[in-house]
């Protein structure tokens, strides 16, 4: 009784959102003794040795204050360098760039700022956990727009057209996609940029993964014509460069729109740590030979997890970005959660079940290959066994992996 007392007095948004797909799966790892996870989307490499030491010296010299809410200048000159060399897109570091705790708070902000209630946003699916409770919690209403294998995971204009109602204010993107891989050819994205500015809608473009494409370049959505203002652009230093835990991303779009996610921004966070903002500044003026040698080995192991898991049987598609696979685990038999239930209970390796991505993803599972490489020649030998005794007839008789050839 008194229990039900006080949960009446949540806020009924924050009542209703599921747990997360990913963490609420995982609560079960952790009380499995022997497992591999294949599950989280982090590195497997340390930051490089050159960044923590940027980190460190900053330190030894008291560099532990608080910074402007915007974030340092000189890692807003250096973002706004490094998308204009990088992308030809040019930002203002003093009134166009905020830096944020990783990508998760400048969506947030983002949605906070610009959503009011019973705006809609449309979001490509399978999408990342936190896309549709952002939107909730920001009082909008996220309407999804299925993508499928057979159109390689990719959104269409026509899909966004057909979606778009009078409530319609935000089209929101990930790609390289997570938890798909899929990736956007320029051409199709430009069709999309065209209908955002025939309706006058905002775009949210989450291009974390930028720097892990490996089919062809990645095209920023802020590039394309008439996109700059009405992106809000975001990324970070979490993937890229091997940076998760220190909490650093940044969000860039029109001094309007910036503008007022710092004054949310001021007012929760206040600012992102210092100590991360100087390491995030040393990422980017000398991490970038680093960075290419972590996405030479992503890309060699993307091309084994794809055939491994085609040669056990499993049809994959193959990532064209990020560092996830996306195998359709329902030829066992199995559903989304049941195959990723029975091959942690059975075999001790953790995935996530696609269907924590949204509907469209079910029948499907997210696997990270951004893990060592004994634990992925491992974790396919296990996988392998469990497929088999579900019936899938394995196409090469040996050995269903090669990633020991990396």
């Amino acid at each position: 009784m008194t229990q039900n007392k006080w949960a009446a007095k949540i806020n009924p948004a924050v009542r209703n959102i599921p747990p997360s797909g990913i963490r609420k799966f995982f609560d079960l790892v952790a009380e499995t003794r022997g497992v591999i996870s294949l599950g989280v989307g982090e590195p497997d490499f340390v930051t490089p040795w050159h960044i923590r030491e940027a980190c460190i010296y900053s330190l030894e010299k008291g560099y532990t204050m608080y910074t402007s809410n915007w974030g340092l200048l000189e890692l807003r000159e250096a973002v706004a360098a490094d998308l204009e060399a990088t992308y030809g897109v040019k930002y203002n570091p003093r009134n166009e760039i905020l830096i944020t705790v990783g990508v998760s708070e400048a969506l947030d902000l983002a949605m906070r700022a610009l959503l009011q209630p019973g705006d809609e946003v449309l979001i490509p699916e399978p999408s990342y956990v936190s896309y549709a409770p952002c939107t909730t919690l920001a009082g909008g209403t996220p309407v999804f727009l299925p993508t499928g294998l057979e159109n390689g995971f990719r959104l269409s204009a026509d899909q966004v057209q057909a979606a778009i109602t009078p409530r319609t204010k935000i089209l929101l993107l990930c790609y390289p996609n997570n938890p798909t891989g899929a990736v956007m050819d320029r051409a199709e994205l430009a069709r999309i940029a065209e209908v955002a500015v025939e309706h006058d809608l905002i775009v949210i473009s989450d291009e974390i993964y930028d720097r892990l494409t490996y089919v062809g370049r990645h095209t920023c959505m802020a590039s394309l014509p008439g996109m700059r203002d009405r992106t809000v652009l975001l990324n970070g230093f979490s993937k890229a460069y091997a940076m998760t835990g220190w909490r650093v991303g940044y969000a860039a779009g029109n001094p309007e729109f910036i503008g007022a996610m710092v004054k949310i921004h001021q007012y929760s966070m206040l600012c992102t740590s210092i100590t991360g903002q100087m390491a995030a500044l040393e990422a980017l003026k000398n991490g970038k030979p680093g960075m290419r040698r972590m996405v030479e080995h992503y890309n060699r192991r993307r091309h084994l997890v794809v055939q491994a898991f085609k040669d056990m049987g499993v049809p994959c598609f193959e990532p064209g970005g990020a560092f996830y696979a996306f195998p359709q685990v329902s030829v066992t038999g199995l559903g989304s959660e049941e195959f990723a239930g029975e091959l942690l209970k059975e075999e001790q390796v953790a995935l996530v079940p696609g269907n924590a991505f949204g509907r469209s993803g079910e029948g499907f599972a997210r696997v990270s290959y951004a893990a060592s490489l004994d634990d992925l020649s491992e974790a396919f030998r296990r996988m392998a066994r469990f497929v088999r005794r579900r019936g899938v007839r394995p196409r090469v008789i040996s050995t269903p992996l090669t990633i020991s050839a990396l």
